[in-house]
């Protein structure tokens, strides 16, 4: 392998790891040698997968049950990844909220009805969770003067949802819009990281971005037949393609890129 992509013996904490995107970074890091840290509330996986098992088996992956928004929890579960591994050197911030399968009317409904209640819960996980997961554990990485964050962000966050995409969910006179708080949410990621890159760069902490586009996950056919001609190569992506990037990130590869923001969604920002 080669050494500059090179994240053996390191360890690396991942928010959200029991998720789809969260499964395959913490596997990638398992792979090149890494010891894993993943902060989630649930306790098993979301699809069953036997290579996560056997890392969580073989000790180089342990799940951590936290909620990321308290602090105090937060500071809790470093002790112990510490004690078990020892001090991070990577931290990547995966876990988000978005609007769940069976939201309420008003959560996918017009921008004027959206729930106050609804936005304070995206922006809660999504922004105030990396904000803490940032203060805590990036902020042990400065006192010991190296580490790399990289937080993900979503190309909802640097352009507007195409709400046309989800003209399928609106047959039968149904309402529906892709709602807003996931949008401010991850907007809100890209300026942390650069506060955070010029805060910590003399620290030894690198901080970036990676915006990936569309995720393939047993979308209905509908959605894809209206998204997948909007990305100049014509699909989704798989979440291992998110992994090359993530890997680049938190590696000496990238020990001179800091405050930047990769993007990788087949060219869907290009158009």
């Amino acid at each position: 392998m080669d050494s500059l992509f090179n994240v053996e013996k390191k360890v690396a904490v991942i928010t959200g790891g029991m998720g789809q995107l969260g499964m395959a970074y913490s596997l990638a890091f398992v792979e090149r040698g890494a010891k894993v840290a993943i902060l989630d509330m649930a306790k098993s996986p979301k699809e069953p997968n036997a290579a996560f098992d056997k890392a969580m088996q073989d000790g180089q992956l342990v799940n951590y049950v936290c909620n990321i928004v308290s602090r105090d929890e937060v500071e809790s579960v470093l002790q112990l990844i510490e004690k078990q591994f020892g001090a991070p050197h990577i931290l990547v911030n995966n876990a988000a909220l978005d609007f769940p399968p069976n939201a309420s009317a008003d959560e996918v409904g017009p921008f004027e009805n959206y729930p106050e209640s609804s936005y304070d819960k995206v922006m809660e996980v999504n922004v105030k969770g990396t904000f803490i997961c940032c203060q805590v554990i990036g902020g042990r990485m400065a006192q010991l003067g190296r580490g790399a964050i990289v937080n993900i962000s979503s190309t909802y966050g640097i352009l507007s949802p195409c709400q046309d995409i989800y003209e399928f969910r609106r047959k039968n006179d149904n309402v529906f819009y892709k709602p807003v708080a996931y949008s401010i949410s991850k907007s809100a990621i890209l300026n942390l990281t650069r506060y955070l890159a010029t805060y910590w760069a003399k620290k030894g902490v690198r901080v970036n971005t990676l915006t990936p586009g569309g995720i393939a996950n047993n979308q209905p056919e509908e959605f894809l037949e209206a998204y997948c001609p909007r990305v100049p190569m014509g699909r989704m992506a798989e979440a291992k393609e998110m992994v090359g990037a993530v890997i680049y990130l938190a590696s000496d590869a990238a020990s001179y890129v800091t405050g930047t923001n990769l993007v990788v969604d087949g060219g869907w920002s290009a158009w």
